[in-house]
């Protein structure tokens, strides 16, 4: 039986529409204009124990509005669904004692006080032990190399630190299902490499199902062998990541910068690796596809005056351009008889 279940999930909110100006000002006084705004759209999908999901899209797609519903913070305009057997937005405390929901944009832990304060109030509210609450921190304290933070107060903590600290707040009480919106977002790239390690032996070895929305593609290619894609509230894609990357994604980004003072290598010479997407007196970036990579980055370093050379995965806004221009391209006609 899956512990996710979702059938027709949709979300609808009611928007004032201020009209400009002054007047406008006025007239929203009286008599006030609104919309309705679909935020998400029918949709549906079925997670299995222990698996470990990618939920991508666009800003504004639904995908943070689907996990809030999933976690029973917003109502459905209408569909159902179930987590663990219960119906989210009910609340019952037999759920909401088995998930967690950690929102990269928002604090959990007290700004003006340790993260071992945060943690203890947890405890309390999961009803685990004091010996068990230690246990649980310094297993993960050491995990994740923060041991040494939990006497500081979380406002001068560092960014990578904190959402260390956020994740550890989340799962003292072993969740069975973790939600997880952009956990690595503004990380620098030691951060998210700890992070995302930790993420993926603690599902393998918990089993703990993951859902997690990042616009890192390196998340979700280290992280999901599954993902969903989801853009203007409705589910367009459902499977294996690698058919995702093999047909929207089948390339990468590589920006090679020279000395100032260097001539710049000439286009035609660049055009020879790869496809020029942006060339100034600075710098050049290179799209190339993914097999190409290593070859193109060692002609780069042989042939060029190299001072820096960087691998940029594609932003995910950008595959699901690709993926969406695919699939309304129309068929090619040549050929047919």
């Amino acid at each position: 039986m899956p512990v996710i279940e979702v059938q027709g999930l949709t979300k609808t909110f009611r928007v004032y529409k201020k009209e400009p100006g002054f007047r406008g000002a006025l007239r929203g006084l009286v008599r006030r204009r609104y919309e309705t705004v679909t935020a998400v759209q029918e949709v549906s999908f079925q997670i299995e124990s222990g698996e470990f999901v990618g939920f991508l899209g666009p800003n504004g797609a639904g995908k943070t509005t689907t996990l809030k519903m999933l976690s029973g913070l917003l109502y459905p305009s209408c569909g159902t669904a179930r987590v663990l057997g219960y119906v989210p937005w009910e609340r019952p405390d037999g759920y909401r004692r088995q998930f967690a929901l950690l929102l990269g944009q928002k604090n959990q832990l007290w700004w003006d006080l340790p993260a071992r304060e945060t943690f203890a109030l947890n405890a309390a509210i999961y009803g685990l032990d004091k010996a068990e609450l230690d246990q649980r921190v310094v297993e993960l304290t050491e995990r994740l190399g923060v041991r040494d933070k939990l006497d500081v107060v979380v406002r001068e903590l560092s960014l990578g630190e904190r959402m260390k600290l956020e994740l550890i707040a989340v799962l003292l009480h072993r969740p069975r299902v973790l939600f997880l919106d952009e956990p690595t977002l503004g990380l620098d790239v030691v951060s998210q490499k700890v992070v995302r390690d930790f993420l993926r032996e603690y599902n393998r070895q918990a089993g703990t199902t993951i859902l997690l929305t990042s616009h890192d593609m390196a998340d979700i290619e280290e992280l999901c062998e599954r993902v969903i894609i989801i853009d203007h509230g409705r589910i367009i894609f459902d499977g294996p990541l690698t058919e995702v990357l093999e047909r929207y994604a089948d390339f990468k980004l590589i920006t090679l910068r020279w000395d100032s003072g260097a001539v710049p290598p000439a286009p035609a010479r660049l055009e020879a690796l790869g496809q020029i997407t942006e060339l100034n007196p600075a710098f050049v970036r290179l799209r190339v596809k993914r097999d190409q990579v290593i070859p193109v980055c060692k002609a780069l370093l042989d042939q060029f005056p190299v001072r820096d050379l960087d691998i940029h995965e594609v932003p995910v806004e950008e595959v699901i351009r690709n993926l969406f221009s695919r699939r309304r391209s129309p068929p090619d006609s040549g050929g047919a008889s």
